[in-house]
């Protein structure tokens, strides 16, 4: 499930937890527990910090199904 910010840059645009709380209109604490409990998945950057792919977000607010990969 963890991967460095570096390897998915490629895959779009990543977002703070705060940035995906704002979206989902909850606390920043709950997107991180969210992604503790694997209903999101975050990559992580080189301080520790995580990151959540924007295109993943977006399809989570409209109730689009995302298959996860192995590697997640």
């Amino acid at each position: 499930m963890r991967a460095t910010v570096a390897n998915d840059l490629s895959q779009g645009n990543l977002l703070t937890p705060g940035e995906v709380a704002v979206l989902f209109r909850v606390d920043p604490k709950t997107v991180t527990r969210w992604a503790q409990a694997g209903k999101l998945s975050a990559v992580r950057t080189l301080g520790g910090h995580r990151r959540f792919r924007e295109d993943e977000v977006r399809n989570l607010l409209l109730g689009v199904p995302t298959q996860r990969t192995e590697g997640d």
